[in-house]
């Protein structure tokens, strides 16, 4: 029977387990793909411990697959379905699971992987690329402005840094010192994370910034928040919307469409996007990926392949 890495309650890493699975069947508007490569994000083992999205309601069963972005071959397609057919590539967000030898997806957010688009690459796509471009383009900054993003060390951090780029922004990177050759990699300016941030931003940025992308919240939210003049152009994907709001920001909006996919993976193939996959494990070490995830020191992006 097909695999799937999974947690069969609310909890820490004890509820997870690599478990047989019956292959799902597509329902409308549903397409079922072989999995091919999943990616690994933090809101994953958020998951686990029960977290949910902002307005999003408790309907989960257990076990629980665990995974929200994947790419895969097309196996099976569910009525409505037009565009797309079995034995494609493509690549977009799971409708109950990633981590799995099948898994499956929603047509609105499924696209085609592209040829010079690597199966890894793909799937480390859906969730952090295409939010770290829905927050830029949502920022609406002129070429040639000032973006500050906090956390540019991540999967979402180091997307958004490049998507800025290759949109005519300056990019100035918040990371660890540790992070700091490879945020400057991406073409950003590097802050150090720490204490007294707003100060250190001035000292390196004398004629300040236009727009801040936060991914950290909290104390780092709401310094970054001093350094703007217009509070509008503050948004984060790290915290809550009371907590930016209350800031006169507001929190990232996700477009959760192909065409988004379709521009990143573009992107990708120009040259102008790395998903800076750093680090590939196989299904059988699910819970090893998902633990370098959970420790929070993983850089650019972890992804687990599942062999054909």
């Amino acid at each position: 029977m097909p695999k799937a890495y999974v947690f069969t309650r609310y909890g820490g890493p004890e509820t997870e387990a690599l478990v047989e699975a019956d292959r799902p069947g597509p329902g409308p508007g549903e397409v079922l793909v072989a999995v091919r490569a999943a990616g690994v994000n933090p809101v994953d083992w958020k998951q686990r411990t029960g977290y949910r999205r902002p307005g999003e309601s408790d309907t989960r069963t257990f076990p629980a697959v665990f995974g929200n972005e994947v790419s895969g071959v097309v196996e099976e397609i569910g009525a409505g379905v037009d565009g797309i057919a079995v034995g494609d590539a493509v690549f977009g967000n799971t409708v109950a699971g990633g981590y799995a030898e099948y898994a499956l997806l929603p047509v609105t957010v499924t696209a085609h992987k592209p040829a010079g688009l690597s199966f890894p690459d793909a799937a480390a796509l859906p969730v952090a690329a295409a939010t770290a471009y829905d927050g830029v383009r949502q920022l609406d900054l002129p070429a040639g402005a000032t973006l500050l993003v906090t956390g540019a060390g991540g999967g979402v951090g180091s997307a958004a840094v490049q998507i800025a780029r290759a949109l005519g922004l300056r990019a100035v990177g918040v990371a660890s010192e540790g992070k700091k050759d490879f945020v400057e990699s991406l073409g950003a300016l590097h802050v150090p994370s720490g204490s007294d941030l707003a100060a250190r931003v001035r000292a390196a940025v004398p004629d300040g910034v236009d727009g801040v992308y936060d991914l950290i919240g909290g104390d780092v939210l709401a310094e970054a928040a001093t350094l703007l003049d217009d509070p509008a152009k503050l948004i984060t994907a790290g915290a809550p919307a009371p907590e930016v709001e209350k800031l006169g920001g507001a929190r990232v909006e996700r477009a959760r469409n192909s065409a988004v996919l379709d521009e990143v993976a573009r992107l990708v193939v120009s040259g102008r996007l790395d998903p800076h996959v750093t680090r590939t494990f196989p299904l059988e070490q699910a819970g090893e990926a998902l633990r370098t995830v959970e420790d929070g020191h993983a850089r650019g992006k972890i992804v687990i392949e599942v062999t054909a």
